[in-house]
């Protein structure tokens, strides 16, 4: 398989041979307060992200304001259970005024902000922002015509793959690479929310990432940090979690949102998992040179005169490791030896002969 290419996003590179880059996803979880907007920021910051994700949309660009069943969420295994869509985009929705604030204060504290647009309007609005790159989520997928216009825009793209088909994503990194966007990072996703380890399906990141030729991460929406840790064994590049200041305080998002200790030990833990990956590698590192003493080898175990055999009485299988190697015991019996060997001598293949 081909190394893939890195990709600059700001200040970050993201690619194989650098940590995850994390992001979390302010998304309504703000609850309509511009100050508990930017306390999340500052939250995500202490947690160590690379990245604060908001989302663009209004409630008319996504659905209808209409009351039937084609429009209300009828799963009763689901969080909004019961409510009409545009009543939930309208909780859910950051408004666009509030995005130049928001944006300007995470700029200022150095830290990495872009969108999901949900409508064409929306990347407009977001070129004068100069965001650094676009993400389009699951449910947009489909929508070709908003790919290819973010595509257009020549920035990095990170696109969910949440419900759909090998056909589905083909399309849209079909549409995306028809404008001459190579920068494409796709993100396992799993769409329930919250959703279970056991639906998450992490083995799909390889395969992605062999299909299409390019980055691959995770969006995730279970409860903890056990599948995006588990995803960076599968070489996940990028990871994004829903991210709140207390699931307590409830909100659209908040019962599969993290918290920012879970944040922090994401962030820390994803690192260890990138840095235990290294490379395929066999025998002794330079770091396990001093535990030599604790393998085994063959010593001499009883003093043997010059031209002595060699017998199980005076020698053996011991630790440490520095003689012969345990697999040549049975070779070195019977053996004369060409000089005087003291007690605890770590045998060696010029004592005989």
């Amino acid at each position: 398989m081909n190394e893939m290419k890195n990709i600059q996003i700001g200040h970050k590179v993201i690619g194989k041979k650098v940590k995850p880059f994390i992001i979390a996803e302010m998304s309504g979880n703000h609850n309509q307060s511009l100050d508990r907007a930017f306390e999340i920021v500052d939250a995500a910051i202490e947690a160590g992200v690379d990245a604060l994700k908001l989302q663009t949309a209004t409630p008319d660009g996504l659905t209808l304001d209409v009351d039937k069943p084609d429009f209300r969420v009828n799963d009763a295994d689901s969080l909004w259970y019961g409510r009409t869509l545009y009543s939930l985009y309208k909780d859910a929705v950051t408004p666009w005024e509030w995005h130049k604030p928001i944006f300007d204060y995470c700029r200022k504290r150095e830290l990495i902000v872009f969108s999901s647009p949900f409508e064409l309007a929306a990347v407009d609005f977001l070129e004068k922002l100069e965001v650094p790159c676009y993400k389009i989520a699951s449910f947009e997928l489909l929508d070709l015509p908003l790919v290819r216009k973010v595509a257009a825009t020549g920035k990095p793209m990170i696109m969910s793959t949440g419900m759909a088909t090998v056909s589905e994503i083909e399309d849209a990194v079909v549409a995306a690479r028809s404008e001459g966007n190579e920068q494409i990072i796709l993100l396992k996703c799993t769409s329930t929310y919250p959703a279970t380890p056991k639906d998450s399906n992490i083995l799909t990141i390889p395969h992605l990432k062999q299909m299409f030729g390019c980055q691959v991460g995770l969006s995730d929406h279970t409860l903890g940090v056990g599948v995006p840790i588990a995803s960076v064994a599968f070489g996940a590049t990028v990871i994004e979690k829903h991210f709140t200041l207390d699931r307590e305080d409830g909100g659209v998002d908040s019962a599969f949102s993290m918290e920012p200790n879970e944040m922090s030990s994401l962030v820390i833990e994803s690192e260890r998992a990138w840095q235990a990956l290294g490379e395929v590698s066999y025998g002794t590192t330079e770091k396990e040179e001093k535990s030599i003493t604790f393998r085994r080898s063959i010593y001499i175990t009883e003093a043997v005169e010059q031209g002595g055999v060699l017998t199980p009485n005076n020698m053996r299988i011991i630790r440490p490791g520095f003689g012969v190697a345990p697999k040549y015991y049975e070779v070195l019996l019977g053996r004369k030896v060409n000089q005087k060997l003291e007690k605890g001598t770590s045998m060696s293949w010029d004592y005989i002969g």
